[in-house]
C-alpha cells in the first residue's frame, strides 16, 4: 500500500490527507499543514518534546502513525493560546527551546486536569518530558504558578 486516506481534526480544523502507511502523527502538522511548533527531540518516545493532545490525552506524536488518528482530535502547541507561555517565561523555564511545545502540553493538560494533583504532584506529572537546559524547576516553578493563577481566575 503506497498510502491511505485520514481524516481527523487538527487543532478544530478538519483535515483529509494522504500519507503514507508508516507517517509519524509528529510529521504530518510539520510537513503537511506547516504547523512547525511540535518538536522531535528523541523520535523513541523517551524526551516528551514531541507531545500533543489525542482525543483530550496528551500522547508522544513520534510514536503514533497518522492512519491511526482517523477521525479523531488533535491539538498542537498551536492551538494554545499565546499567554500560556507567559508562566514559562516569567519563571526561567524556557532556553533552548527545544521542549519547550511539548512541555506546554504536558502543561496545559494539567491545568486542565488539575484534580490530578489529589494524587500526583506537579513534577511527577512533568517527568514525561525532559529538559537539557533548566534543571526543572523552573518548569514545575511555572506549571505550579499557572495553576495558581488559574486558581485565581
Amino acid at each position: 500500500m503506497d498510502s491511505v486516506s485520514v481524516s481527523f481534526t487538527l487543532n478544530g480544523e478538519p483535515q483529509g490527507l494522504t500519507v503514507p502507511p508508516a507517517e509519524r502523527l509528529l510529521g504530518t502538522p510539520r510537513y503537511r499543514v506547516g504547523l512547525t511548533g511540535t518538536k522531535e527531540g528523541c523520535g523513541e518516545g523517551e524526551c516528551g518534546a514531541c507531545t500533543v493532545h489525542l482525543d483530550g490525552l496528551p500522547v508522544n506524536s513520534c510514536l503514533v502513525l497518522t492512519a491511526q488518528v482517523r477521525g479523531q482530535s488533535v491539538e498542537t502547541v498551536e492551538s494554545r493560546k499565546p499567554d500560556t507561555l507567559e508562566p514559562f517565561l516569567a519563571g526561567g523555564a524556557t532556553q533552548c527551546g527545544a521542549c519547550t511545545p511539548g512541555v506546554v502540553m504536558a502543561a496545559s493538560w494539567i491545568l486542565e486536569h488539575p484534580e490530578l494533583l489529589r494524587t500526583h504532584n506537579t513534577r511527577e506529572l512533568m517527568a514525561g518530558n525532559l529538559c537539557r537546559c533548566t534543571g526543572y524547576d523552573g518548569i514545575v516553578d511555572s506549571v505550579t504558578a499557572a495553576l495558581t493563577r488559574n486558581r485565581r481566575a
